[in-house]
Parts: C-alpha cells; sequence; structure tokens
C-alpha cells in the first residue's frame, strides 16, 4: 500500500470529519492545517497493531538482560487481579 498524505484545513476538517476518517481507513495520512497552507495542527493517521508479548517472553528478556528483579508472591496476585478486571470487551461510545 503506498502511504498517501493529504492536506486540509481545519474547516474541511470540521465540515465532514466522517471523510477523513474514511480516508484515514483506506491507508491515508491526513494533515489539518489551520488554513489552506498554514501550520499543521494535527496528523490523523491508521493505528498500528501494538506489539504484544507473552509475561514468559518477557521474563527470558529481562533475564537475557541481566536483571536481578525477584518477583514476589504478590506479583502474581496482583497480576492475575489486573487481568482479571478487564476481562470485559471495551464497548467504547459511538460518537454521532
Amino acid at each position: 500500500m503506498t502511504h498517501t498524505v493529504i492536506h486540509i484545513s481545519e474547516a474541511e476538517a470540521e465540515s465532514d470529519f466522517a471523510s477523513v476518517l474514511a480516508r484515514v481507513r483506506e491507508g491515508a495520512e491526513v494533515v489539518i492545517d489551520k488554513e489552506a497552507g498554514g501550520p499543521a495542527i494535527a496528523v490523523v493517521r491508521p493505528a498500528k497493531d501494538r506489539p504484544r508479548r507473552l509475561l514468559s517472553e518477557s521474563i527470558a528478556l529481562a533475564e537475557a538482560r541481566g536483571s536481578t528483579v525477584t518477583l514476589d508472591e504478590g506479583f502474581s496476585r496482583d497480576l492475575e487481579s489486573a487481568i482479571n478486571s478487564h476481562r470485559e470487551p471495551l464497548n467504547p461510545p459511538s460518537w454521532e
């Protein structure tokens, strides 16, 4: 996919933000300028997938880097609690 950069004015973005998002979904980067040809005030681009790592991989990486940190009993309880508190699917509000 080619990297397309589109410049639009703030007024254009305000008047039809749905089309801005449609272009971003298609892979474009949209630069919102204060006015036509003016300074940029925002950049909207497709979100990148964040790399994920298993806890076991994180521990192995820490050991490989010479970490001397000791994970105590409380760590596993805290980690399990954090995981369990976020098991529900994320349902962000609709912005219509």
